[in-house]
């Protein structure tokens, strides 16, 4: 083991390393001190840390204790609900849009031979113009911002006559942005896949679909996780957005609290930490799911669940196999 390491990096010796550990001791007082006289010595000498500011936030006995923590709580609850239904359907709707890419890109790369020639040169057409078509909605999706989106999303559609409730609004402009990204995410993830794989499923005889579905897609999720965890993680601290519609989130329930309270500082603080808690949770449950689904492939040689990718592996090992 120390031999492989040293291939990357000499291994620092003795000296080296009281050295680190010197540079590391005294870079960690630097800061400490520099925090001390800049952060909080400023901050005590306003009252920042009176219990009067951050007594409604801490201490049960403060007659406002409970109305504000039941208030975050509402706006707690509010944040996670938008959350869970825009992750679910930023994840269906972007699967759905990465495999139909895939399938357009396919099929416009068809001559569509046994067709009369009309026909043929019709399917071709259609396939080139909904390749674009998509192509442009997932630029133009992808570009706006977020705000604009859900914006546009809460004051277009009751133009039209279709009308929500403000939780719905939030989660469809969360969603058309979102879902375009996690699409292009898993579209880079199949298309970075050897192209042997598709290559040995069209010789066992399976359709651009069922390779897609049975091969590449389930490869580019366990690939690409790491990006779709970072994207879920955006969708959570993008739903503090909801305050441009009037969505009750957490960050709309905190603007209230101080309008009533004047203690923005304590309030942001004690609503950053939730969100770091809520995020960092998130992202320990998806390593989770990673981790067993790593431990699931070395445990099991093939999956028995999808003989089509095993026999398309085994195409691929050999050549031309079939």
């Amino acid at each position: 083991m120390s031999q492989q390491t040293s291939v990357l990096y000499d291994v620092p010796g003795p000296r080296q390393r009281r050295i680190t550990l010197i540079s590391s001791i005294v870079a960690t007082v630097v800061l400490a001190v520099g925090a001390y006289f800049l952060i909080y010595r400023p901050l005590d000498d306003k009252g920042q840390f009176s219990m009067e500011l951050w007594g409604p936030l801490v201490d049960p006995a403060n007659e406002n204790f409970p109305l504000v923590w039941d208030r975050i709580g509402i706006g707690l609850k509010n944040t996670l609900i938008a959350a869970a239904l825009a992750i679910v359907a930023s994840l269906v709707v972007g699967t759905l849009l990465a495999v139909l890419r895939i399938q357009l890109k396919s099929l416009t790369q068809r001559r569509f031979t046994g067709l009369a020639t009309p026909v043929a040169y019709l399917l071709r057409g259609l396939s080139l113009t909904l390749s674009a078509v998509t192509r442009v909605c997932v630029e133009v999706f992808r570009g706006l911002p977020v705000v604009i989106t859900i914006f546009f999303v809460a004051r277009g559609f009751p133009e039209f006559g279709i009308t929500f409730d403000t939780l719905w609004y939030l989660v469809i402009g969360l969603t058309i942005y979102n879902a375009v990204v996690i699409a292009e995410i898993l579209r880079s993830g199949m298309e970075g896949l050897p192209g042997g794989q598709a290559e040995a499923a069209a010789a066992i005889g399976l359709s651009p679909m069922q390779t897609t579905r049975m091969i590449l897609l389930p490869q580019a999720f366990r690939i690409m996780l790491p990006a779709l965890i970072s994207q879920l993680v955006v969708v959570l601290k993008d739903t503090s957005l909801g305050f441009i519609i009037s969505y009750e989130e957490t960050l709309n329930i905190g603007k209230q609290i101080i309008g009533v309270l004047g203690n923005p500082i304590q309030v942001y603080v004690v609503i950053g930490v939730l969100f770091i808690v809520v995020n960092y949770s998130l992202s320990k449950l998806a390593q989770y799911v990673q981790r067993r689904l790593s431990q699931g492939r070395k445990s099991t040689g093939v999956p028995a669940q999808t003989p089509p990718a095993a026999l398309a592996s085994q195409s691929e090992s050999t050549g031309h196999g079939v």
